[in-house]
């Protein structure tokens, strides 16, 4: 049986914390030999982080970290696999979507050889839009980690928590779990899970902020807009030749060029188009360097609820350190 760190970022969750909890603890006390529940506030503006102490104060296996703002879902899983213990972590969401009792699933899975393993929903219980959103993130995972099993990737994961060392350095402002496993192994699967419905308040991520998402991916992990603007450059060019000899040839054969103003009116439109559309690529990639450049943490930590309600301050930001011991201030 493996020792396991539950990982949940927390989001304006007051209402599941507590049951999610307690199915955790049913679950773990039977399927693993150690455990502890690490519940990262993503500076949550309902009363999340009170809930967290709460539950922190008369449980010794659950540990609160509280961030300094809002910094997204991955940053603050990020901050939770840094400050994780055991051999085995699991992520998850707070709102109950995925169901602890799915846990044992994923385990069996790492037993078999698997570094990461994902739980993938059945059928999931969004709209239309948000499942849209879904699919264009998924497909630019594809493309930024150059797995086959990006296309069944999910918030529901259990990994073998000696990958972090792949991304121990790592402090962009940009985070990506998926892709950041990626930089440690190749061993991926993914199997069915239930998904359930969200019961009590709604989804944080919308349609835009998933499609915000999948764009951070793609510039942030991956050059392959760059090689679209490429070929796009290549295409235009092998256009323009064709242009040039359909002129030439007219010239040559009837003695007259093209006439009218709308015919290199939309020549000029469509290059010019092609033109921005590669510099916006070039662009984002320069605001991704320029960030770094700027060395912003990807987060950073106010204090953290430790065993038996303990609460520190811990003004580490973003890094993590190989000499942290378990359960101390990051």
């Amino acid at each position: 049986m493996y020792s396991v760190s539950v990982i949940v970022p927390v989001y304006n969750s007051e209402g599941t914390l507590k049951p999610l909890v307690e199915r955790l603890e049913a679950v773990l006390c039977h399927a693993c030999r150690n455990f502890e529940v690490v519940l990262v506030n993503d500076c949550s503006r309902d009363a999340s982080w009170d809930r967290i102490r709460e539950l922190a104060s008369d449980r010794p296996w659950v540990r609160g970290i509280d961030l300094m703002r809002n910094y997204g879902q991955h940053n603050a899983l990020l901050c939770g696999i840094r400050a994780a213990s055991h051999e085995i972590i699991v992520t998850l969401d707070d709102d109950l979507q995925n169901p602890p009792e799915e846990i044992p699933k994923l385990l069996v899975l790492l037993e078999e050889g698997f570094d990461v393993v994902y739980g993938t929903p059945a059928h999931e219980q969004h709209g239309i839009w948000r499942d849209l959103a879904s699919r264009v993130t998924k497909l630019a995972l594809s493309r930024s980690m150059g797995a086959r099993t990006a296309s069944h990737v999910s918030a529901f994961r259990a990994f073998r928590t000696e990958l972090r060392k792949a991304f121990a350095s790592y402090s962009a402002p940009f985070v990506s779990i998926d892709v950041l496993l990626t930089w440690g192994t190749s061993r991926f699967t993914a199997i069915e899970v239930q998904h359930e419905p969200r019961r009590i308040g709604v989804s944080n991520y919308t349609f835009t902020k998933l499609l915000k998402h999948a764009l951070n991916m793609m510039t942030g992990f991956s050059v392959w807009p760059l090689q679209l603007a490429s070929l796009l450059g290549f295409a235009f060019t092998v256009f323009g030749l064709l242009v040039l000899c359909f002129v030439v040839g007219r010239y040559l054969i009837s003695g007259t060029s093209v006439p009218g103003f709308p015919f290199l009116a939309s020549l000029i439109a469509v290059f010019s188009g092609a033109q921005m559309f590669a510099l916006g690529i070039i662009g984002e990639y320069l605001a991704r360097m320029h960030f770094r450049t700027m060395e912003r943490p990807a987060y950073t930590i106010r204090n953290e609820v430790t065993v038996s309600g303990h609460e520190s301050d811990a003004p580490a930001a973003g890094f993590y350190s190989t000499s942290a011991q378990p359960g101390g201030v990051l």
